[in-house]
């Protein structure tokens, strides 16, 4: 594990909160992703899917993600087929974020995958994996927290803010997020 104790390392002091392996790894990831992917076209998908693989990301097959989105760590991520990332996402994975199949996060939305220990003096770093399934949207500058699950067909509506798990077929919407309705799919 590359997360280091607080206690030891003292963050809040100028300390690390990641192993110096940890902290390469990033940067040479940094810099691939601006030299080889930030500047592409649109329909270069592809070759992002293959550069994010080669960091250790899972894939699956047709997943595109843009250009302009921010990826803390690709070994970190998973995309289920089909899944959409979109412009200017940022995609804050300290701790494992996956995406299941045919699922959309839109732009500008952001989902962070850690926290902190706010009872502890040093603000221990706490990793906190988010699972969001099928056919899930997460809409336009929408914000999903760490540990949150979203079940498959789930919505998060534009600016939604949550941290509690959604339900499958549940659309919500606001700050915090609530449950408005249920989808409601046509056959």
């Amino acid at each position: 594990m590359s997360l280091l104790d607080a206690s030891q390392t003292r963050p809040l002091e100028g300390g690390a909160s990641f192993s110096l392996g940890n902290r390469m790894l990033r940067a040479v990831w940094g810099v691939a992703w601006l030299v080889l992917c930030r500047f592409t076209p649109p329909p270069l998908h592809g070759w992002r899917r293959v550069v994010l693989r080669l960091f250790g990301a899972k894939v699956g097959r047709g997943a595109r993600v843009h250009a302009s989105a921010a990826i803390w760590l690709p070994a970190n991520l998973e995309l289920g087929d089909h899944t959409l990332i979109g412009p200017g996402v940022r995609i804050y994975n300290q701790g494992r974020i996956a995406i299941g199949a045919r699922s959309v996060v839109s732009q500008r939305a952001h989902l962070c995958a850690s926290s902190h220990d706010i009872a502890d003096p040093d603000f221990q770093l706490v990793l906190r994996p988010i699972a969001i399934g099928a056919q899930c949207w997460v809409a336009a500058e929408a914000f999903v927290g760490p540990g949150v699950t979203m079940h498959d067909r789930a919505v998060l509506a534009a600016r939604g803010v949550l941290f509690g798990d959604a339900e499958a077929d549940g659309v919500y919407s606001g700050n915090p997020a609530v449950r408005i309705k249920l989808r409601g799919l046509r056959a």
